[in-house]
């Protein structure tokens, strides 16, 4: 396995992987990050995975950097003899197009399709977690298909609605949260993705794979109060 170590300020350092977001690289990443998951040393305190690189933040009071790069060295020496998990597959059901996904026609027409064919490509394939950030339990996906990208809107929303399903480039994703975002909004699911008073406040994780459901504005209701009433 070829990676490299930086450092990262004062209390982290940077494992990289690769220098292009693929299936390899993303592998490496899982598997690094089974390793020290396994092994758990005390001065460890967070590892974050992300599309090529891993961040190791640990206890600069407890060990140095030089000390953490020589000890995940020797752990990541038989790294390519540890089995990573296998990936856990997430469905999450989508109610597509009208309020909840008010620029599904954008899409489809910028794409010369209907938005049928926009909602069976979105549906039609399997999606790669390959890290959570920019909001809190936001996934960015692989897998999208090419027939259905989109350019981001031109002037961003001020607050985009929690659950809301959106097109950026070739890339889909789902906010977590209502925050300010300039996405095609496309569909909406009922499913929570970030549950602060979790002991694992993230639903998904870097290397689940996501399919999406389509599912009809009756049942996003019904499974949105279920959702309501099981965290209340």
């Amino acid at each position: 396995m070829k990676y490299a170590i930086f450092p990262l300020g004062d209390s982290a350092l940077l494992i990289e992987t690769g220098k292009i977001p693929d299936d390899s690289s993303q592998l490496a990443v899982r598997n690094i990050d089974s390793v020290l998951a396994s092994t758990c040393p005390d001065w460890m305190i967070e590892t974050i995975p992300a599309f090529t690189t891993l961040t190791l933040i640990y206890n600069p009071l407890l060990i140095s950097f030089n000390e953490v790069k020589k000890e995940v060295m020797a752990l990541l020496k038989g790294a390519t003899e540890v089995a990573s998990p296998p990936p856990r597959t997430v469905e999450i059901p989508v109610c597509y197009g009208g309020t909840y996904g008010p620029d599904l026609e954008f899409v489809a027409k910028y794409n010369g399709l209907s938005t049928e064919e926009v909602i069976r490509f979105h549906t039609g394939e399997s999606y790669s977690v390959h890290m959570i950030g920019f909001a809190p339990g936001f996934p960015y996906l692989s897998g999208m298909s090419e027939r259905i990208a989109a350019p981001r809107k031109e002037t961003p929303r001020v607050g985009i609605p929690e659950r809301s399903v959106g097109i950026a480039g070739n890339q889909t994703g789902i906010y977590p949260i209502s925050t300010p975002g300039g996405w095609q909004l496309i569909g909406r699911t009922p499913v929570r993705l970030f549950l602060p008073d979790n002991n694992i406040p993230s639903l998904l994780q870097a290397g689940d794979r996501i399919t999406f459901r389509r599912i009809s504005a009756d049942e996003y209701l019904a499974l949105e109060a279920k959702e309501n009433a099981y965290h209340t």
